[in-house]
């Protein structure tokens, strides 16, 4: 029989290392690797146990008998209920002060994901519960409406899309990042998008004129041109094709757009990086950014485990050259070199992408782009309208 520590960490102990070359060592089988068709459809090849539990579960066979084979992983979505909604952070290499999660886990799947580490803190895997195993804030546009009712605030625009994405399939039913657009259109507060999603489209009837106040810019994070490895890299997300056509519609309707190239991983898709400032241009987009790749904590062994999978030929070219930025190590947190890298190859990818945007007439990113002073803040519960 089979001694069953935990149903939903399988170890397929038969999935085979690379055979290493010469004078080198193997690749990894990442902990907790589950077998392909329980995975079908997912970006994350293992779900090991969290950082935070105290103890390691796997499924093994003892020999002594077969058992049913257990499901693959489907999505579900658990409630969750917060006290607030708007979260604050004091980072000096981002652009925003506060942001918006109406998600916590991210169905895209995407392998190189940075947030995936946040799973941990639910005592979940970072692996395959964090785009399966989902959570959903259904009280955040009345939580929002409260904190923006608080006497004292201070107007700046609210990023969504920052650590977890709000058009993830899930916001087709659950629509919750449109009721909380809904409260800023309402109150004229300045907001600002990061989506993988051409869903973002569907709330044009509120971008656009908020985008007419000066209240609203979006942008599309496109990592590939290339189908296949969009698919393969970034499963339940928009198809590159997708993305640009939303590009297209939200600029078509004046709302100010713009790309993120993210993440730029070496030698699997930086060639792309002009092709795709290109093709985003033409589809309207106007600023462009850019991400090197971050490996932080499990995501490190989780995307080793994607390249191991769908990219055998390239693993010790990826991880030499992306450490060859990183000081030798696979992620470096310090601030201000955790997103761009340093060294050759990363002054090399920064001075491409300041060549190409000049070249193809992208502007250069404004931090006071949206207007504050329009702000109109919602009655606090319990406010008697005025008579006059």
């Amino acid at each position: 029989m089979f001694l069953a520590l935990a149903h939903d960490r399988t170890m397929n102990t038969a999935t085979p290392s690379l055979s290493p070359a010469s004078g080198e060592a193997p690749t990894p089988t990442p902990e907790g690797t589950v077998a392909s068709e329980r995975r079908r459809g997912r970006g994350a090849t293992a779900n090991a146990s969290g950082r935070y539990e105290s103890e390691r579960r796997e499924v093994f066979d003892d020999g002594w008998s077969e058992v049913d084979p257990l499901p693959a992983f489907a999505t579900t979505v658990t409630v969750e209920k917060p006290k607030t909604i708007i979260t604050r952070n004091a980072s000096p290499d981002i652009g925003f002060d506060r942001s918006i999660n109406p998600y916590r886990g991210c169905e895209h799947g995407c392998s190189y994901c940075y947030a995936r580490p946040t799973h941990a803190y639910m005592g979940l895997s970072p692996g395959l519960d964090f785009e399966a195993r989902l959570f959903a804030k259904p009280d955040a546009a009345r939580l929002l409406e409260r904190e923006l009712a608080a006497p004292g605030y201070q107007v700046r625009p609210i990023a969504l899309g920052t650590n977890t994405d709000p058009y993830q399939p899930i916001e087709r039913r659950w629509r919750i990042t449109r009721e909380v657009l809904e409260v800023l259109a309402r109150t004229r507060h300045p907001v600002t998008i990061v989506t993988k999603s051409a869903l973002v489209a569907r709330d044009l009837d509120i971008l656009a004129p908020m985008a007419a106040e000066g209240l609203a810019r979006v942008a599309l994070s496109i990592t590939t041109l290339d189908r296949r490895l969009a698919r393969a890299m970034e499963p339940r997300a928009s198809s590159p094709e997708r993305r640009l056509a939303a590009l297209q519609a939200l600029s078509a309707a004046g709302v100010p757009t713009g790309v993120l190239v993210a993440p730029i991983i070496p030698a699997l898709n930086d060639p792309e990086i002009e092709r795709i400032l290109e093709a985003a241009h033409a589809a309207g987009a106007r600023e462009a950014g850019y991400v090197l790749l971050r490996l932080p904590l499990e995501v490190s062994e989780i995307f080793k485990g994607w390249l191991v999978e769908h990219q055998p030929d390239r693993y010790r070219h990826v991880l030499s050259i992306l450490r060859s930025m990183r000081d030798g190590k696979d992620y470096d947190a310090t601030w201000g070199r955790r997103m761009k890298g340093s060294g050759p190859y990363a002054e090399t990818i920064k001075r491409r992408f300041e060549l190409a945007t000049k070249r193809i007439g992208f502007a250069r990113p404004r931090r006071d782009a949206l207007d504050c002073t329009r702000f109109t803040p919602p009655l606090a519960a319990g406010v008697q309208l005025s008579l006059f």
